[in-house]
């Protein structure tokens, strides 16, 4: 048995998947049912095979929808992330500027007061 220790997170998100997928699979088959219900001359070895290639289109189709979804979720994530960086960097810049400008300020008034 794997002796590493179960990541909860990573679990949780493999049953999901789990389910996700099983629940699609179900919705794939209602759907094909449905649609081979309409073609009543059909025998019923016919109308399996449609509802059987029916159900494998509608999930091929259902994946390439969640990798679509899964790859702009990750373009989006790289944009916002590039954009947190360049406000960050810009925030810091900004912080370090004022800090020096107080810092030369109080130079300034202690140099005057000690001149005086």
């Amino acid at each position: 048995m794997d002796e590493r220790p179960l990541d909860a997170n990573a679990l949780i998100n493999e049953i999901e998947g789990h389910l996700l997928v099983e629940a699609t699979r179900g919705e794939g088959r209602a759907q094909a049912g449905r649609f081979a219900r309409q073609f009543e001359w059909l025998s019923e070895s016919q109308r399996e095979e449609i509802e059987e290639r029916y159900a494998k289109e509608y999930f091929a189709l259902t994946r390439l929808s969640w990798r679509r979804t899964a790859r702009r979720g990750e373009e989006l994530r790289a944009e916002y992330q590039e954009r947190y960086r360049k406000l960050r960097r810009r925030l810091v810049g900004r912080f370090l500027f004022g800090v020096a400008l107080f810092t030369a300020a109080v130079v300034l008034v202690v140099s005057v007061i000690v001149y005086e």
